[in-house]
């Protein structure tokens, strides 16, 4: 899907991780959703580039494409 994402099942169970580490996709964008800036997570993780970072988040997007779930919307009280 990307060439900085790769997904190995002997790699972290089969997670998708960033290329040539043990980092997980998941975990990057928990931190971003979580207001961590690009900036921080790069001091965090030095063997991180930015594009790196933005990668992760261009794979977050493309799953979000991919699937289609209904919200279940509560009912209005009467």
């Amino acid at each position: 899907m990307h060439p900085r994402i790769s997904i190995d099942p002997e790699i972290c169970h089969g997670k998708a991780c960033v290329r040539g580490t043990r980092i997980p996709v998941s975990l990057i964008l928990g931190m971003l959703a979580s207001g961590d800036s690009i900036d921080a997570i790069l001091a965090d993780y030095p063997s991180l580039g930015r594009e790196d970072i933005l990668a992760c988040l261009a794979y977050g997007a493309a799953l979000a494409e991919e699937q289609m779930t209904p919200l279940e919307i509560a009912p209005t009280p009467a």
